[in-house]
């Protein structure tokens, strides 16, 4: 089967993804161009059969066709391959159509489609490449039809671009083309009619269903519509579950609270909603924690349209969200689909005696932290060693069974209180003199006030690896000429030389990065980010610029600037003064704590993987897995199947490790998302000014850019500014060497912001798209007090 007609070329293998797809608008009786297909086999042989070519080129009655590749990896749901192979137009004769096919063969090893490929984690090895073969249409106008919104990811609204003439204008970008929304409103006018406007919807609504697709399209000069190309939309983020009434539902994403941008696996997912629960209820909101491709969303609708909660919404998503998903809150508060109604007020009715007895205890805790700080502080260390010392899962554990007990079993503890209340003390003390000052001190003294303080256990375990590096030094050029990875290997063989690094380890091994997340190693299965973050304190040679003196620095800045603050305002404003260095001195003394909290829940999670391991190399043993890591890819509920019924979790496994490598692969993650797949961040106006941000730590910094995507093989120059999508704890070690911080999410008090105003270098924070934007090595200026990021003057 050298050469088919088109409509028998429904097998992806035989024809690929492109003749395939119009194979099947055919059968569903879409009318598209005559043609035939040279198939895989024909490409596999490696030698044009030019004979059947020419036969079928003549049965189609010659004159202008077109020649368009279509290999086996393309047009597929998770990579369209737009423009990576070739096609020719307008091709006439024998001659001219071998050619074309010749040429279309050769695109599969082309430069632009080797890079895509590799872009996609689409491998090479068993590709092959059909080329189609279709009578021309004389188009009148043409174009493309979205299914659903490209631009703002609404399924509810369909977009058209089109042109007069053929439509490779639209396609490659070289025309300006006229453009539709087909939302039910009247078009405006164009090179299409209103009826050919609602021809092209009704062909939406009949071929979109569950996948939006883009469909090329035809207009013949007799006004007849043929359909040229239709494929999946792979850069749509995934839907939200579906749900029941007409109004729409809003969702904020709340991974960049843990400093996760990536998708979750699906065995973190279920404690991560349990940490994200705990951490709303906390600041007196209700949620239900949704998956949506991967992530952590909340759904705020019960919120925002409840006729009190809505009020406070947008300020208290301050705290940890961040002006970005504020931006958007405040979008959504105005739209008139979120306006109050009843039935909110009553849902939040039957949770207010759950809210009193919060309120009291929240009441009672935050006044005893602040009128005892150091007594709270040392109860809220005790709790955590509670937590350390509780959560070893007991040695009497020997079955999967026995280990699934212990996964599942509730961590009852009675340190909640103990740690919650003085984090949230400090916030509330960082967070109130800033308004009591106004006019008296800036923003920047205030941040400037709350750097280098005491007991924040990230900065512990920074300077802690600092240490570390310093005492390594006779290892200087193992360490920085071996890849991290390299090392970590030789650590775990056994083949290193003793560096200090197993007692670092017993103290923070149970950290790493995307650390909340069940599925993901700690630096102590593998201490590559470890080693990583060695090589790049080692290249820090200016004894000013070493991380335990810089903070020393910014300690001592600190208490100037608070001892300033108190004699300015003595006179000036002297009760309201008063109240806020008293506020200041509390927020120094328990701010620092706010890491706690988390370092000490990660000794449990430590646990539960360890056991979720150990239940996973006994089902690998009994063939239900393949490998005991597998089990980050399953549900408890799947586990349990395979532990008590001998289910084969196998396929299921390869099926969602299949979707976390496509997800992995996405750069932009909506802050906020509303049910009908729009991105509110869309619906925003653009800031002016260009690279725009929050300052979120005092000071100016200029230098290289260091766009960095994973801490574990970043390589940062003393001096570099570091860009990067979010942060959590693992990313921190970094910042020692870094001169300043660009974020594309976060809140002033997250965790990257904390720290970079600990050891004082500027933070802008919430730039979108500053990671694509700014370009690897860019010379820029970052203004944390401006909160902007520039290109530096040359």
């Amino acid at each position: 089967m050298l050469v088919i007609p088109l409509p028998e070329a429904d097998r992806t293998e035989l024809a690929g993804g492109k003749a395939s797809g119009l194979a099947g608008l055919i059968s569903r009786g879409e009318r598209v161009p005559p043609g035939f297909v040279v198939t895989t086999e024909a490409h596999r042989t490696g030698v044009l059969p030019e004979a059947e070519i020419v036969e079928a080129y003549r049965a189609l009655g010659e004159g202008p066709v077109a020649v368009r590749s279509s290999a086996t990896a393309e047009d597929l749901p998770e990579a369209g391959f737009a423009g990576q192979y070739e096609t020719f137009l307008e091709v006439d004769g024998a001659e001219q159509l071998l050619a074309a096919v010749a040429k279309c063969w050769e695109s599969l090893h082309g430069g632009r489609a080797v890079a895509y490929r590799a872009a996609h984690d689409v491998p090479d090895a068993g590709l092959q490449m059909a080329v189609i073969v279709q009578r021309m249409v004389g188009a009148a106008t043409a174009g493309v039809l979205f299914t659903a919104n490209p631009l703002t990811g609404n399924r509810t609204e369909m977009l058209v671009d089109a042109v007069a003439g053929l439509g490779t204008g639209v396609v490659d970008g070289t025309t300006d083309a006229d453009h539709y929304v087909l939302d039910g409103s009247t078009p405006t006018r164009g090179c299409l009619t209103v009826a050919q406007l609602a021809e092209l919807k009704a062909v939406g609504e009949r071929l979109g269903g569950d996948t939006p697709l883009d469909i090329e399209w035809a207009y013949d000069h007799d006004g007849t519509l043929w359909l040229l190309q239709s494929r999946p939309i792979t850069t749509l983020f995934p839907l939200p579950p579906a749900t029941d009434g007409p109004l729409p539902r809003v969702y904020v994403e709340f991974g960049h609270v843990q400093g996760m941008l990536q998708p979750v696996t699906p065995m973190g997912m279920a404690g991560l909603k349990q940490i994200i629960a705990a951490m709303t209820a906390a600041l007196g909101m209700r949620t239900e924690i949704v998956d949506i491709g991967g992530r952590l969303y909340g759904d705020l609708t019960d919120l925002a349209r409840h006729r009190t909660a809505r009020k406070r919404l947008v300020k208290l998503m301050a705290v940890d969200f961040g002006p970005r998903a504020q931006a958007a809150m405040e979008h959504v508060l105005a739209d008139p689909r979120f306006a109050p109604d009843a039935g909110s007020r009553t849902a939040q009715a039957t949770n207010s005696a759950d809210g009193l007895k919060t309120a009291g205890r929240a009441i009672s805790g935050i006044t005893r932290a602040l009128a005892r700080p150091e007594t709270a502080r040392l109860r809220l260390q005790a709790a955590v060693d509670r937590l350390r010392d509780s959560a070893n899962a007991p040695a009497e554990l020997k079955t999967a069974g026995q280990r699934l007990d212990f996964v599942r079993a509730n961590d009852s503890s009675d340190a909640a209180d103990d740690l919650t209340w003085p984090i949230v003390a400090g916030l509330l003390a960082a967070s109130l003199p800033g308004p009591l000052l106004k006019g008296l001190a800036d923003q920047d003294e205030i941040h400037t006030v709350l750097g280098g303080l005491p007991d924040n256990v990230t900065i512990q375990m920074d300077l802690a690896l600092w240490r570390l590096a310093r005492d390594a030094g006779m290892h200087r050029d193992l360490l920085l000429d071996t890849p991290p990875a390299e090392l970590a290997a030789r650590y775990r063989d056994g083949a290193l030389p003793d560096i200090g690094l197993d007692a670092f380890l017993i103290e923070y091994g149970h950290r790493g990065p995307a650390e909340a997340d069940l599925g993901v190693p700690r630096w102590a299965e593998d201490p590559t980010g470890v080693f990583a973050a060695l090589a790049n304190y080692l290249r820090v040679t200016d004894p000013e610029q070493a991380p335990d003196v810089r903070f020393a620095r910014t300690t001592e800045k600190a208490e100037a600037t608070l001892a300033a603050l108190a004699v300015r305002v003595k006179w000036r404003r002297p009760v309201r003064g008063r109240l806020a260095l008293f506020l200041l001195r509390r927020a120094r003394t328990l701010l620092g704590l706010r890491e706690s909290g988390k370092f000490a829940g990660l000794y449990r999670l430590r646990s539960v993987r360890e056991q979720l391991l150990l239940i996973g190399a006994e089902l690998a043993g009994n063939g239900l897995l393949t490998d005991p890591a597998d089990i980050m890819f399953l549900t408890l509920d799947d586990v349990d199947a395979a532990v008590h019924n001998g289910v084969d979790q196998r396929s299921l496994v390869t099926e969602r490790k299949a979707v976390h490598r496509i997800e992995s692969r996405r750069r932009h993650v909506p802050v906020a998302l509303l049910s009908d797949g729009t991105d509110v961040e869309t619906l925003l106006s653009a800031a002016p000014g260009g690279l725009r941000g929050v300052g979120a730590s005092a000071g100016r910094a200029t230098g290289p850019a260091r766009i960095v995507h994973d801490p574990a093989t970043a390589y940062v120059e003393p001096g570099d500014i570091l860009v990067v999508s979010t942060t959590d704890p693992a990313w921190t070690p970094l910042f020692l060497t870094a001169a300043g911080l660009v974020t594309e999410t976060g809140a002033i008090m997250a965790h990257g912001p904390t720290v970079a105003r600990e050891y004082g270098i500027p933070a802008v924070i919430s730039v979108p798209g500053a990671t694509t934007r700014i370009t690897p090595g860019q010379l820029i200026t970052v203004d944390g007090a401006a909160g902007t990021v520039a290109p530096a003057a040359s």
